[in-house]
């Protein structure tokens, strides 16, 4: 059985619905499998009368064609509805263009269709920037764009029908208390949300088998669909090694992604291609380097110097024990009881970058030397109004934070608050609140 998850951006759609009246069409932008579809379907079906949904992976070339020419509107509403069997109503219907980059015509169309204002336009498409997707077309200035991410932990903490943590955990990241005894619990909670992750078929699989090898499968067919993707953008395998590669690299103590190590001699221009390509297939998350920590971060951003996260951590654990062809269901269960000795950093950091992205962060990180061999490092730096918010990541319950101390140093001035997010429950050190990572979604 297939759920339907509640998902946060139905609320910033509902919000869009109201507000712009049709003056705007909408693109929900999100990598493939992430629940655009299912999600724009269920809006479309509550919030409307009636609504055609035309999926331009499998729209027949008659439907991609009434696109050619715009001239009689009144001509292609009547054959769309003809075709899907369906009857629009007059600002109480909606066409969805779902999978839009496939047909680049229908996403030109909207700025006439938005103009025209019977109806309304909800667009979903992944890819949606990539060169031959956009070539020759004028893109709608009508068009408002959202991204969905995977689930994030409260999306998440619903589909296993509790409503409750999440507000709960507030109240303690609020008045700044330790959960004590709740707070195993609470990781190996989160822990869960870790293995899993938030692509809505591994989640349902979870739901429907409590089995990690039919989970770890349903990702592994998720990463597939990404590698075909990969594929047909650059035959050469390329751009999927660098997908490939991610937690290799993050798992090297070297401070960012080095590409060439990867890829060995690329052209710049190529690699900088396939760079923008990984990041517009929102598989991906990009912490760049910033050269002058300040505010506006990233007008001071280094292009060249960059993190690259998976955009889901339940996807990275598997593309972590890519070596095999299943991941063991003991690798989950040692995982899941925090037994496993490898050295999990990364996959904390992992879901750190997952957490503030979802939460509406761009992602920074800053590096300067210590002394000649070694370098300080601050994991994430967050801007809000005029300060900087700091954050150092542990992977275990070690609560020393150098680095953190030497940039709040250097850089008193900014700082108005600082975290180091480890495995331990809620404390203070001084100037340093020290979190569990389950909270970081309240930063």
């Amino acid at each position: 059985m297939e759920r339907i998850f509640k998902r946060k951006l139905y609320d910033r759609l509902l919000e869009w619905k109201n507000i712009q009246n049709g003056k705007t069409a909408m693109l929900i932008e999100g990598a493939r499998r992430v629940g655009k579809s299912t999600l724009v379907e269920q809006f479309a079906k509550n919030e409307y009368e009636s609504y055609i949904l035309i999926d331009f992976l499998e729209a027949s070339d008659e439907v991609k064609s009434l696109f050619n020419n715009l001239m009689n509107k009144d001509f292609i509403f009547l054959q769309l509805q003809a075709i899907y069997n369906v009857v629009l109503k007059e600002r109480k219907s909606v066409i969805v263009f779902d999978e839009v980059q496939n047909c680049p015509l229908a996403r030109q169309a909207i700025k006439y269709l938005v103009k025209d204002g019977r109806y309304d336009y909800i667009e979903t498409g992944s890819l949606i920037s990539i060169k031959k997707n956009t070539k020759d077309i004028t893109l709608p200035s009508e068009e408002e764009r959202l991204t969905l991410y995977p689930m994030d932990y409260e999306e998440f903490r619903w589909a296993l029908g509790d409503i409750n943590s999440i507000p709960l955990l507030r109240t303690f990241f609020d008045n700044k208390l330790p959960l004590d005894r709740a707070h195993r619990d609470k990781m190996r909670d989160f822990r869960l949300y870790m293995l899993i992750g938030g692509m809505p078929q591994a989640v349902n699989t979870y739901l429907e088998t409590n089995n990690f090898s039919l989970v770890d499968r349903a990702k592994r067919s998720i990463i597939k669909i990404y590698q075909d993707d990969f594929q047909k953008l650059d035959q050469s395998g390329r751009l999927e090694t660098l997908f490939m590669e991610i937690p290799s690299q993050l798992s090297q103590t070297n401070n960012r992604y080095k590409p060439y190590a990867v890829l060995g001699d690329t052209d710049k221009e190529k690699l900088t291609e396939f760079l923008k390509d990984l990041e517009d297939s929102k598989t991906v998350l990009f912490s760049y380097h910033s050269n002058d920590p300040n505010v506006g971060m990233s007008l001071t951003k280094d292009v060249s110097k960059f993190k690259i996260f998976c955009a889901d951590t339940g996807l990275f654990v598997t593309l972590a024990f890519w070596d095999k062809d299943h991941t063991e269901n003991i690798i989950y269960q040692k995982l899941l009881n925090d037994k496993l000795s490898t050295n999990l950093g990364y996959i904390y950091e992992n879901i750190i970058a997952q957490t503030l992205a979802a939460s509406g962060n761009k992602l920074f990180y800053y590096t300067w030397s210590k002394d000649a061999t070694h370098n300080y490092e601050i994991d994430f730096l967050l801007s809000r109004g005029a300060k900087l918010h700091p954050i150092e990541v542990k992977s275990s319950g070690y609560n020393s934070h150098k680095s953190l101390d030497a940039f709040c140093e250097k850089y008193s001035n900014i700082i108005e608050k600082r975290y180091l997010i480890y495995t331990k429950d809620l404390s203070k050190d001084k100037e340093t609140l020290l979190l569990p990572v389950y909270l970081t979604q309240f930063i």
